[in-house]
């Protein structure tokens, strides 16, 4: 059991199935009392029944306060893990990069800006982003999804480097494909790219649960990953050409 969660107060975003629900079915079995939110009010209760914890379904951007409520006064570990997959090149309409913009990343400033202030007083607290790799390096065929993501990394990253002295742990995870909607969602670019070796959501559940027992603010459920993210910052114009001969290969499938 990881004691740093056990009777903590959980608020898990988008966790009326994939990711989010299996983080919030494992801060359930660790002890932890947990808060699902989901826009779809039923899958939100269905997980919430599942594991005897409390479903607050609405906008992940303006949920602090009821789930607060629903936790007795005191959310102790926020995950932002609501998102959208949102595909298309700099050409997508101006919508779809506003709605990428407004879920992925300013969901998460909202929320943090609601916690801070209660967190800071109190000197604890805990905020997990749910990020993906693509914030670390990028997805061919998903210019606003890549972007916004970038944007989400670098929100937490600020959070953790900013306020860590004050007590402040952020978690960001990062996961390549996982076996979700939105993968299924992201067509012939994530089964070139993802497929071939994603993962249950479950796994990524355990390494963050891993990452919290460790303190670690980068999750990595797909430890690859660590590598070409260095490769990225030592050798970009390496790194680039090679996703450029991948981004060909997807072209010439379609």
């Amino acid at each position: 059991m990881v004691e740093a969660v056990r009777d903590a107060g959980v608020v898990v975003t988008g966790a009326g199935g994939g990711i989010g629900a299996a983080l919030a079915r494992r801060f359930a079995a660790e002890g932890a009392r947990v808060v699902v939110n989901d826009l779809d009010a039923g899958r939100a209760k269905a997980v919430a029944d599942e594991i005897g914890g409390v479903a607050v379904p609405g906008d992940a951007s303006a949920i602090v306060a009821e789930a607060r409520e629903a936790l007795g006064g005191r959310v102790d570990v926020y995950c932002a893990n609501a998102g959208l997959g949102s595909g298309g090149t700099e050409a997508a309409d101006e919508e779809v990069w506003a709605q990428a913009w407004d879920v992925n990343v300013m969901a998460h400033v909202r929320a943090a800006r609601a916690l801070l202030p209660d967190w800071l007083e109190r000197g604890a607290g805990r905020f997990v982003s749910t990020v993906s790799a693509a914030g670390l390096l990028t997805m061919i065929g998903a210019a606003p999804y890549s972007v916004t993501k970038h944007g989400a990394y670098a929100f937490a990253e600020w959070l953790s480097l900013t306020y860590r002295h004050r007590g402040l742990k952020v978690h960001a995870i990062c996961p390549q494909g996982v076996r979700t909607d939105m993968l299924t969602a992201s067509g012939s670019a994530g089964e070139l790219v993802l497929v071939p070796t994603a993962i249950d959501p479950e796994e990524v559940a355990d390494a963050l649960l891993e990452g919290i027992e460790e303190d670690r603010f980068l999750i990595l459920p797909h430890p690859e990953v660590a590598a070409y993210y260095q490769a990225r910052a030592t050798e970009p114009d390496r790194w680039l050409t090679s996703m450029n001969h991948l981004q060909q290969k997807w072209e010439a499938a379609q």
